[in-house]
Order: C-alpha cells, then sequence, then structure tokens
C-alpha cells in the first residue's frame, strides 16, 4: 500500500504562483512513476504531469512552461510548481502514485484562481 498526503492548495489571483506537495508513505525509488492530474468541474480527469523512478518528466502541453514537476528523496515527497496561473487552471488537482500493477491516488487539493 502507499499512502499519498498532498498540501498546498488554495486560491490565488491569475498570474500567481502556487506550489502542491505530495508526500507517498513509501519511498519514491520504489514508485515506478509520481505524477499529478487535475478534474474540474464537468470534466474528466487530466494528466498535468509525471516523474519515474529515474527523474525522466513529462508535462502536459496545456501546462508546459508554467508548471514543474520535481522530487526531494529525502523526504519521501514530489513537488508541483505552478506558476503563471490561469483561471483555466481551476480544478482539485490529485497524486498519484504507479507501483507495479498497482493505482493510488491522494485526497486531492483545490485550486482556485481568480480572474
Amino acid at each position: 500500500q502507499v499512502q499519498l498526503v498532498e498540501s498546498g492548495g488554495g486560491l490565488v489571483q491569475a498570474g500567481g504562483s502556487l506550489r502542491l506537495s505530495c508526500a507517498a508513505s513509501v519511498s519514491i525509488f520504489s514508485i515506478n512513476a509520481m505524477g499529478w492530474y487535475r478534474q474540474a468541474p464537468g470534466l474528466s480527469r487530466e494528466l498535468v504531469a509525471t516523474i519515474n523512478s529515474v527523474g525522466a518528466t513529462n508535462v502536459a502541453d496545456s501546462v508546459k512552461g508554467r508548471f514543474t514537476i520535481s522530487r526531494d528523496s529525502a523526504y519521501n515527497t514530489v513537488y508541483l510548481q505552478m506558476n503563471s496561473l490561469e483561471p483555466e487552471d481551476t480544478a482539485v488537482y490529485y497524486c498519484n502514485a504507479k507501483r507495479i500493477l498497482d493505482n493510488y491516488w491522494g485526497q486531492g487539493t483545490q485550486v482556485t484562481v481568480s480572474s
């Protein structure tokens, strides 16, 4: 089992920044990949960014150049730095971990960007 605890969401004005954190209950090196997904009201959950066990990252085109995913193995934590936020980024952001055949989700953290 992998437990994920997210933090860092909130309300911010357009153009502002937020950093989301996702702390895993196991070593992130034992996890194949971790990432962030988001879900806006009435829409499907979508990929935002991922980072795998060797540190390779993948970022959705819609946030490329504005969002950065990183990790700190000492704290088993993955971060999502979000800059130049837009109202369209408003959503619940979920942390995800893939370990062998299992898929784990955090409880979600709300990000609201006002115009």
